[in-house]
Protein backbone atom coordinates (compact mmCIF):
# COMPACT_ATOMS: atom_id res chain seq x y z
CA UNK A 1 0.00 0.00 0.00
CA UNK A 2 2.72 2.48 1.00
CA UNK A 3 4.69 1.41 -2.05
CA UNK A 4 1.79 1.99 -4.49
CA UNK A 5 1.11 5.49 -3.11
CA UNK A 6 4.77 6.45 -3.47
CA UNK A 7 4.78 4.96 -6.99
CA UNK A 8 1.95 7.28 -8.08
CA UNK A 9 3.66 10.31 -6.57
CA UNK A 10 6.94 9.54 -8.34
CA UNK A 11 5.26 8.82 -11.66
CA UNK A 12 3.91 12.37 -11.78
CA UNK A 13 7.37 13.83 -11.22
CA UNK A 14 9.31 11.71 -13.78
CA UNK A 15 12.52 11.87 -11.76
CA UNK A 16 14.54 8.78 -12.20
CA UNK A 17 16.83 7.77 -15.04
CA UNK A 18 18.65 4.68 -13.73
CA UNK A 19 15.80 2.83 -12.05
CA UNK A 20 12.19 1.92 -12.77
CA UNK A 21 9.44 3.70 -10.88
CA UNK A 22 8.64 0.48 -9.02
CA UNK A 23 12.24 0.12 -7.86
CA UNK A 24 12.39 3.70 -6.64
CA UNK A 25 9.01 3.36 -4.91
CA UNK A 26 10.36 0.33 -3.07
CA UNK A 27 13.46 2.30 -2.10
CA UNK A 28 11.31 5.10 -0.70
CA UNK A 29 8.96 2.66 1.06
CA UNK A 30 11.90 0.96 2.77
CA UNK A 31 13.34 4.36 3.70
CA UNK A 32 10.02 5.56 5.14
CA UNK A 33 9.55 2.43 7.24
CA UNK A 34 13.12 2.51 8.55
CA UNK A 35 12.96 6.20 9.40
CA UNK A 36 9.64 5.63 11.17
CA UNK A 37 11.19 2.85 13.25
CA UNK A 38 14.29 4.90 13.99
CA UNK A 39 12.34 8.05 14.87
CA UNK A 40 10.16 6.14 17.33
CA UNK A 41 13.12 5.83 19.69
CA UNK A 42 16.11 7.93 18.53
CA UNK A 43 15.27 11.08 20.51
CA UNK A 44 14.38 9.04 23.59
CA UNK A 45 17.49 6.87 24.09
CA UNK A 46 19.41 9.51 26.06
CA UNK A 47 16.26 10.35 28.05
CA UNK A 48 15.68 6.65 28.75
CA UNK A 49 19.21 6.32 30.13
CA UNK A 50 18.76 9.42 32.29
CA UNK A 51 15.39 8.23 33.61
CA UNK A 52 16.97 4.83 34.32
CA UNK A 53 19.28 6.49 36.82
CA UNK A 54 22.43 7.04 34.76
CA UNK A 55 24.25 10.34 35.29
CA UNK A 56 24.84 12.88 32.53
CA UNK A 57 28.57 12.18 32.79
CA UNK A 58 27.90 8.49 32.16
CA UNK A 59 25.58 9.30 29.23
CA UNK A 60 28.11 11.65 27.62
CA UNK A 61 30.82 9.00 28.04
CA UNK A 62 28.55 6.36 26.53
CA UNK A 63 27.80 8.49 23.47
CA UNK A 64 31.49 9.33 23.02
CA UNK A 65 32.28 5.59 22.91
CA UNK A 66 29.22 4.85 20.77
CA UNK A 67 30.24 7.32 18.06
CA UNK A 68 33.86 6.17 18.29
CA UNK A 69 32.64 2.65 17.54
CA UNK A 70 30.59 3.94 14.60
CA UNK A 71 33.70 5.69 13.30
CA UNK A 72 35.63 2.41 13.56
CA UNK A 73 32.94 0.28 11.92
CA UNK A 74 32.42 2.64 8.96
CA UNK A 75 35.24 1.07 6.93
CA UNK A 76 33.98 -2.54 7.24
CA UNK A 77 30.51 -1.20 6.38
CA UNK A 78 31.83 0.41 3.19
CA UNK A 79 33.71 -2.77 2.26
CA UNK A 80 30.50 -4.76 2.68
CA UNK A 81 28.57 -2.21 0.59
CA UNK A 82 31.11 -2.49 -2.22
CA UNK A 83 30.96 -6.27 -2.10
CA UNK A 84 27.21 -7.00 -1.87
CA UNK A 85 25.69 -3.71 -3.06
CA UNK A 86 23.71 -1.00 -1.23
CA UNK A 87 20.28 -2.70 -1.43
CA UNK A 88 21.54 -5.87 0.23
CA UNK A 89 23.55 -3.74 2.66
CA UNK A 90 20.39 -1.88 3.72
CA UNK A 91 18.67 -5.21 4.24
CA UNK A 92 21.48 -6.35 6.56
CA UNK A 93 21.39 -2.97 8.34
CA UNK A 94 17.67 -3.26 9.08
CA UNK A 95 18.09 -6.76 10.48
CA UNK A 96 21.04 -5.67 12.65
CA UNK A 97 18.94 -2.94 14.26
CA UNK A 98 16.45 -5.43 15.70
CA UNK A 99 18.62 -7.00 18.46
CA UNK A 100 19.73 -3.54 19.62
CA UNK A 101 16.13 -2.51 20.31
CA UNK A 102 15.34 -5.84 21.92
CA UNK A 103 18.36 -5.54 24.23
CA UNK A 104 18.06 -1.90 25.34
CA UNK A 105 14.73 -2.37 27.19
CA UNK A 106 16.48 -5.13 29.18
CA UNK A 107 18.87 -2.55 30.66
CA UNK A 108 17.41 -2.88 34.20
CA UNK A 109 17.91 -6.67 34.06
CA UNK A 110 21.22 -7.23 32.27
CA UNK A 111 22.86 -3.87 32.97
CA UNK A 112 25.66 -2.59 30.76
CA UNK A 113 25.53 -5.65 28.52
CA UNK A 114 22.39 -4.07 27.04
CA UNK A 115 24.43 -0.99 26.13
CA UNK A 116 27.19 -3.14 24.63
CA UNK A 117 24.68 -4.97 22.42
CA UNK A 118 23.01 -1.67 21.51
CA UNK A 119 26.33 -0.06 20.59
CA UNK A 120 27.52 -2.94 18.41
CA UNK A 121 24.24 -3.69 16.64
CA UNK A 122 22.77 -0.20 16.37
CA UNK A 123 26.11 1.43 15.62
CA UNK A 124 26.85 -1.04 12.83
CA UNK A 125 23.30 -0.79 11.50
CA UNK A 126 23.28 3.01 11.27
CA UNK A 127 26.76 3.24 9.73
CA UNK A 128 26.01 0.52 7.18
CA UNK A 129 22.62 1.97 6.30
CA UNK A 130 24.00 5.49 6.03
CA UNK A 131 26.64 4.48 3.47
CA UNK A 132 24.27 2.21 1.55
CA UNK A 133 21.50 4.77 1.32
CA UNK A 134 23.84 7.50 0.09
CA UNK A 135 25.41 5.19 -2.50
CA UNK A 136 21.99 4.01 -3.68
CA UNK A 137 20.32 7.41 -3.82
CA UNK A 138 23.31 9.24 -5.30
CA UNK A 139 23.36 6.71 -8.13
CA UNK A 140 19.70 6.86 -9.15
CA UNK A 141 19.00 10.58 -8.77
CA UNK A 142 18.30 12.65 -11.92
CA UNK A 143 20.88 15.32 -12.67
CA UNK A 144 18.34 17.96 -13.74
CA UNK A 145 15.76 17.40 -10.99
CA UNK A 146 17.94 16.42 -8.05
CA UNK A 147 16.53 19.22 -5.92
CA UNK A 148 13.00 17.88 -6.34
CA UNK A 149 14.15 14.34 -5.66
CA UNK A 150 15.97 15.35 -2.49
CA UNK A 151 12.88 17.35 -1.53
CA UNK A 152 10.70 14.25 -1.86
CA UNK A 153 13.18 12.14 0.10
CA UNK A 154 13.27 14.83 2.78
CA UNK A 155 9.46 14.91 2.97
CA UNK A 156 9.45 11.14 3.52
CA UNK A 157 11.93 11.64 6.34
CA UNK A 158 9.83 14.47 7.81
CA UNK A 159 6.73 12.27 7.87
CA UNK A 160 8.64 9.72 9.91
CA UNK A 161 10.54 12.20 12.07
CA UNK A 162 7.43 14.31 12.66
CA UNK A 163 4.81 11.73 13.56
CA UNK A 164 6.84 8.89 15.06
CA UNK A 165 8.31 10.70 18.09
CA UNK A 166 4.83 11.71 19.25
CA UNK A 167 3.49 8.18 18.78
CA UNK A 168 6.55 6.70 20.47
CA UNK A 169 6.39 9.26 23.26
CA UNK A 170 2.71 8.60 23.99
CA UNK A 171 3.31 4.84 24.04
CA UNK A 172 6.30 5.32 26.36
CA UNK A 173 4.18 7.52 28.64
CA UNK A 174 1.00 5.42 28.75
CA UNK A 175 2.66 2.00 28.59
CA UNK A 176 6.46 1.97 28.79
CA UNK A 177 9.51 3.09 26.79
CA UNK A 178 10.40 -0.59 26.46
CA UNK A 179 7.23 -1.22 24.43
CA UNK A 180 8.16 1.64 22.09
CA UNK A 181 11.55 0.05 21.43
CA UNK A 182 10.05 -3.37 20.73
CA UNK A 183 7.55 -1.79 18.32
CA UNK A 184 10.45 -0.09 16.53
CA UNK A 185 12.25 -3.44 16.29
CA UNK A 186 9.20 -4.89 14.53
CA UNK A 187 9.12 -1.98 12.08
CA UNK A 188 12.78 -2.53 11.21
CA UNK A 189 11.84 -6.07 10.21
CA UNK A 190 8.98 -4.82 8.02
CA UNK A 191 11.29 -2.19 6.49
CA UNK A 192 13.56 -4.97 5.24
CA UNK A 193 10.84 -6.56 3.10
CA UNK A 194 10.73 -4.06 0.16
CA UNK A 195 14.50 -4.44 -0.26
CA UNK A 196 14.14 -8.13 -1.14
CA UNK A 197 12.51 -7.34 -4.48
CA UNK A 198 14.78 -4.86 -6.26
CA UNK A 199 18.04 -5.20 -8.16
CA UNK A 200 21.25 -3.44 -7.20
CA UNK A 201 21.78 -0.03 -8.90
CA UNK A 202 25.58 -0.45 -8.86
CA UNK A 203 27.99 -3.21 -9.80
CA UNK A 204 28.53 -5.64 -6.93
CA UNK A 205 31.82 -7.29 -6.03
CA UNK A 206 33.71 -3.98 -6.11
CA UNK A 207 36.83 -3.19 -4.12
CA UNK A 208 37.25 -0.11 -1.97
CA UNK A 209 40.16 1.93 -3.28
CA UNK A 210 41.57 5.40 -2.61
CA UNK A 211 44.09 5.28 -5.45
CA UNK A 212 43.68 8.50 -7.41
CA UNK A 213 41.17 9.87 -4.91
CA UNK A 214 40.58 13.64 -5.50
CA UNK A 215 41.56 14.90 -2.04
CA UNK A 216 42.00 18.50 -3.18
CA UNK A 217 38.44 18.62 -4.49
CA UNK A 218 36.80 16.89 -1.54
CA UNK A 219 38.63 17.89 1.64
CA UNK A 220 36.56 21.01 2.30
CA UNK A 221 33.29 19.06 2.17
CA UNK A 222 34.73 16.49 4.59
CA UNK A 223 35.71 19.18 7.09
CA UNK A 224 32.25 20.74 6.73
CA UNK A 225 30.62 17.37 7.33
CA UNK A 226 32.21 17.21 10.79
CA UNK A 227 29.95 20.16 11.54
CA UNK A 228 26.94 18.23 10.23
CA UNK A 229 27.62 15.34 12.61
CA UNK A 230 28.14 17.76 15.47
CA UNK A 231 24.83 19.47 14.67
CA UNK A 232 22.88 16.21 14.41
CA UNK A 233 24.03 14.99 17.81
CA UNK A 234 23.38 18.36 19.41
CA UNK A 235 19.75 18.15 18.27
CA UNK A 236 19.16 14.43 18.88
CA UNK A 237 21.09 13.91 22.14
CA UNK A 238 21.90 17.20 23.88
CA UNK A 239 18.59 18.95 23.18
CA UNK A 240 16.34 16.16 24.57
CA UNK A 241 18.58 15.99 27.65
CA UNK A 242 18.26 19.75 28.14
CA UNK A 243 14.48 19.52 27.80
CA UNK A 244 14.41 16.69 30.35
CA UNK A 245 16.72 18.39 32.86
CA UNK A 246 15.48 21.99 32.52
CA UNK A 247 12.18 22.50 30.66
CA UNK A 248 10.33 19.35 31.76
CA UNK A 249 12.24 18.69 34.98
CA UNK A 250 9.10 17.85 36.97
CA UNK A 251 7.23 15.90 34.28
CA UNK A 252 8.03 12.31 35.22
CA UNK A 253 7.30 9.70 32.54
CA UNK A 254 5.16 12.17 30.55
CA UNK A 255 8.42 13.77 29.36
CA UNK A 256 8.51 11.21 26.52
CA UNK A 257 5.17 12.43 25.16
CA UNK A 258 6.12 16.08 25.68
CA UNK A 259 9.41 15.77 23.80
CA UNK A 260 7.66 13.76 21.08
CA UNK A 261 5.02 16.47 20.79
CA UNK A 262 7.68 19.14 20.35
CA UNK A 263 9.23 17.11 17.54
CA UNK A 264 5.85 16.80 15.80
CA UNK A 265 5.33 20.59 15.84
CA UNK A 266 7.91 20.86 13.05
CA UNK A 267 6.15 18.42 10.68
CA UNK A 268 4.35 20.92 8.44
CA UNK A 269 7.27 23.34 8.56
CA UNK A 270 9.46 20.56 7.18
CA UNK A 271 7.00 19.86 4.35
CA UNK A 272 6.82 23.46 3.19
CA UNK A 273 10.54 24.09 3.58
CA UNK A 274 11.45 20.93 1.65
CA UNK A 275 9.36 21.99 -1.34
CA UNK A 276 10.71 25.55 -1.37
CA UNK A 277 14.32 24.53 -0.92
CA UNK A 278 14.07 21.88 -3.66
CA UNK A 279 13.10 24.59 -6.15
CA UNK A 280 15.97 26.82 -5.00
CA UNK A 281 18.49 24.01 -5.43
CA UNK A 282 17.30 23.21 -8.97
CA UNK A 283 17.60 26.92 -9.80
CA UNK A 284 21.29 26.81 -8.83
CA UNK A 285 20.79 28.72 -5.57
CA UNK A 286 22.00 25.88 -3.36
CA UNK A 287 25.23 27.62 -2.37
CA UNK A 288 23.38 30.60 -0.93
CA UNK A 289 20.88 28.30 0.78
CA UNK A 290 23.70 26.34 2.41
CA UNK A 291 25.39 29.47 3.71
CA UNK A 292 22.35 31.28 5.14
CA UNK A 293 20.68 28.16 6.54
CA UNK A 294 23.91 27.27 8.35
CA UNK A 295 23.97 30.70 10.00
CA UNK A 296 20.31 30.36 11.04
CA UNK A 297 21.02 26.91 12.46
CA UNK A 298 23.95 28.25 14.46
CA UNK A 299 21.70 30.97 15.87
CA UNK A 300 19.22 28.30 17.03
CA UNK A 301 21.89 26.54 19.08
CA UNK A 302 22.98 29.86 20.58
CA UNK A 303 19.49 30.64 21.93
CA UNK A 304 18.77 27.18 23.34
CA UNK A 305 20.37 27.88 26.76
CA UNK A 306 17.78 30.65 27.28
CA UNK A 307 14.75 28.42 26.74
CA UNK A 308 12.74 27.54 29.84
CA UNK A 309 9.15 26.98 28.64
CA UNK A 310 7.45 24.49 26.28
CA UNK A 311 6.26 27.34 24.03
CA UNK A 312 9.75 28.75 23.53
CA UNK A 313 11.07 25.20 23.02
CA UNK A 314 8.48 24.65 20.27
CA UNK A 315 9.48 27.93 18.61
CA UNK A 316 13.14 26.92 18.74
CA UNK A 317 12.26 23.60 17.12
CA UNK A 318 10.47 25.38 14.27
CA UNK A 319 13.44 27.68 13.63
CA UNK A 320 15.83 24.75 13.84
CA UNK A 321 13.75 22.63 11.45
CA UNK A 322 13.62 25.42 8.88
CA UNK A 323 17.38 25.97 9.05
CA UNK A 324 18.41 22.31 9.24
CA UNK A 325 16.23 21.34 6.28
CA UNK A 326 17.81 24.11 4.22
CA UNK A 327 21.45 23.31 4.81
CA UNK A 328 20.86 19.53 4.73
CA UNK A 329 19.21 19.55 1.30
CA UNK A 330 21.82 21.90 -0.17
CA UNK A 331 24.64 19.86 1.37
CA UNK A 332 23.26 16.56 0.06
CA UNK A 333 22.88 17.96 -3.47
CA UNK A 334 26.47 19.19 -3.51
CA UNK A 335 27.69 15.96 -1.93
CA UNK A 336 25.96 13.79 -4.55
CA UNK A 337 27.43 15.88 -7.36
CA UNK A 338 30.89 15.50 -5.84
CA UNK A 339 30.35 11.74 -5.43
CA UNK A 340 29.52 11.56 -9.15
CA UNK A 341 32.53 13.53 -10.31
CA UNK A 342 35.04 11.99 -7.87
CA UNK A 343 35.10 8.59 -9.59
CA UNK A 344 35.30 7.05 -6.10
CA UNK A 345 31.66 7.07 -5.03
CA UNK A 346 31.85 4.51 -2.21
CA UNK A 347 35.22 5.77 -0.93
CA UNK A 348 33.98 9.35 -0.78
CA UNK A 349 30.72 8.41 0.94
CA UNK A 350 32.72 6.31 3.43
CA UNK A 351 34.67 9.45 4.36
CA UNK A 352 31.37 11.31 4.66
CA UNK A 353 30.12 8.71 7.15
CA UNK A 354 33.40 8.79 9.08
CA UNK A 355 33.49 12.59 9.38
CA UNK A 356 29.83 12.57 10.42
CA UNK A 357 30.66 10.26 13.32
CA UNK A 358 33.79 12.25 14.12
CA UNK A 359 31.65 15.36 14.62
CA UNK A 360 29.18 13.44 16.78
CA UNK A 361 31.98 12.06 18.94
CA UNK A 362 33.55 15.51 19.21
CA UNK A 363 30.43 17.22 20.62
CA UNK A 364 29.89 14.29 23.01
CA UNK A 365 33.43 14.77 24.34
CA UNK A 366 32.87 18.52 24.60
CA UNK A 367 29.74 17.88 26.68
CA UNK A 368 31.66 15.40 28.84
CA UNK A 369 34.41 17.94 29.46
CA UNK A 370 31.92 20.62 30.51
CA UNK A 371 30.05 18.18 32.77
CA UNK A 372 33.26 17.40 34.65
CA UNK A 373 33.69 21.04 35.68
CA UNK A 374 30.17 22.54 35.61
CA UNK A 375 26.68 21.79 36.88
CA UNK A 376 24.31 20.00 34.48
CA UNK A 377 22.40 23.00 33.11
CA UNK A 378 25.52 25.14 32.77
CA UNK A 379 27.38 22.30 31.02
CA UNK A 380 24.57 21.74 28.52
CA UNK A 381 24.36 25.49 27.88
CA UNK A 382 28.11 25.71 27.29
CA UNK A 383 27.89 22.77 24.87
CA UNK A 384 25.16 24.61 22.93
CA UNK A 385 27.38 27.68 22.62
CA UNK A 386 30.22 25.47 21.39
CA UNK A 387 27.88 23.86 18.86
CA UNK A 388 26.72 27.28 17.66
CA UNK A 389 30.31 28.21 16.81
CA UNK A 390 31.47 24.87 15.41
CA UNK A 391 28.46 24.21 13.16
CA UNK A 392 29.42 27.28 11.13
CA UNK A 393 32.03 25.01 9.52
CA UNK A 394 29.15 23.50 7.51
CA UNK A 395 29.21 26.54 5.22
CA UNK A 396 32.90 25.79 4.56
CA UNK A 397 32.00 22.99 2.09
CA UNK A 398 32.38 25.05 -1.13
CA UNK A 399 31.04 22.29 -3.41
CA UNK A 400 32.12 22.50 -7.08
CA UNK A 401 28.46 22.47 -8.14
CA UNK A 402 27.84 25.75 -6.35
CA UNK A 403 31.10 27.32 -7.48
CA UNK A 404 29.86 27.01 -11.04
CA UNK A 405 26.65 28.81 -10.16
CA UNK A 406 28.33 31.96 -8.90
Amino acid sequence: MIQSVIHRLLLRRHFWRYATFSEVAELYAARLLRMTANSLVSVFVAVFLFKSGYSLVYIATFYSLYFAFKLFVSTPAALLTARIGPKHGMLVANLLAIPSLVALPLLPHIGEWALVIFTICQGTSISLYGICHLVDFSKVKHIDHAGKEISFMNIMDKIAAGVSPLIGGVIAWLASPELTMWLAAGLFLVAALPLLRTAEPVRVGQKLSFRGFPWRETWRSLVANVGVGLDNTTSIVLWPLFLTVVVFASSGSSVYAQIGGLATVTLFVGFIASQMYGVLIDRRRGGELLRYATIANSFTHAIRPFIYTPVSAALANVINETATTGYTMAFIRGMFDLADRSGHRIAYLLLIEMTLNLGSMFISLILLGFLLVLQAQAALSAAFFAAAALTLFISFANFPLYRRSK
